[in-house]
């Protein structure tokens, strides 16, 4: 074969996998079958088999037309106790996290704190949410204070865990560098420490929101008063077994935990344009 033909064979086949693999370079991830196709298929089976268990056992699951037929019929009230409940998720969560994240960073400027405060922290933590809540009635009252904080306290150790080690985790090359040019402590922390924890801080939001959705949940099970939430519709609903208003609930539940993890992976994406990967969340 002579090198006339082998250059045309390998430019036919060049151009070939060219038209192939083009469109599909061009194509967003999102649009690919491989990336939805494997989902869609999960769900599809698993509506599938919810189907048969509630059509076979109808005091154990409702079916699915009669949670799409309960949305749809009282939308309004679903409506404004998913309201009760996102305000409880975003005002316990946000004092969670910045209470968390201002704590860590004094804990990383100075040992002495974190020695000191750690045990109390890790005690509050294993203490059961469920005993808590009622002791925060007693001590707070009736109404949205008392959820706003087991809101929070859910929140609060994620965040702290996290933060501490993006926090803790400079680059010493760069951190002996600033120390050479007798950088100022704010300096280190505005331009070093606080940047390279961003990772650690959304690693750790991952994980602090969908527990702030849980945090309120529980919180509107446990705590007396204000009956209003889709904790609270779950806690009524099911005390009158009535199942579809019951599951329609906790799938409204759901759906606000999953647009929390959306927001937040946009919000990452803008804010961590820099970082090539994900960290691995602790706590």
């Amino acid at each position: 074969m002579s090198e006339m033909t082998i250059r045309d064979t390998t430019a036919t086949l060049a151009t070939a996998e060219a038209r192939r693999i083009g469109p599909r370079r061009g194509m967003p991830p999102w649009l690919r079958w491989g990336a939805w196709l494997p989902t869609l298929v999960t769900f599809v089976v698993a509506a599938a088999l919810w189907q048969i268990v509630a059509w076979t056992n109808p005091y154990v699951l409702p079916t699915l037309d009669a949670i799409a037929g309960t949305l749809s019929e009282d939308a309004g009230m679903y409506w404004s106790n998913f309201l009760v409940t996102l305000l409880e998720v975003v005002v316990g969560a946000a004092i969670g996290i910045v209470t968390g994240f201002l704590l860590a960073v004094v804990m990383a400027e100075f040992a002495l704190v974190e020695r000191a405060v750690m045990p109390l922290v890790v005690v509050v933590m294993v203490t059961p949410i469920v005993a808590i809540a009622p002791a925060l009635v007693v001590a707070f009252g009736f109404g949205m204070i008392p959820k706003f904080i087991v809101t929070a306290l859910v929140v609060f150790f994620p965040m702290l865990v996290n933060s501490l080690a993006g926090l803790r985790d400079v680059d010493k090359r760069a951190l002996d560098v600033f120390k050479t040019l007798h950088a100022s402590r704010w300096e280190i922390f505005r331009k070093l420490r606080f940047p390279g924890s961003m990772p650690y801080v959304f690693a750790g939001l991952r994980i602090a929101l969908p527990l702030a959705v849980v945090g309120a949940a529980v919180a509107e099970f446990v705590a007396a008063g204000q009956q209003a939430g889709l904790g609270s519709l779950v806690t009524t609903s099911a005390a009158q077994a009535n199942l579809p208003v019951t599951w329609a609930s906790i799938a409204l539940l759901c759906v606000l935990g999953v647009l929390l993890i959306m927001l937040l992976a946009v919000v990452r994406k803008r804010v961590l344009w820099w970082s090539d990967g994900e960290v691995t969340a602790k706590g």
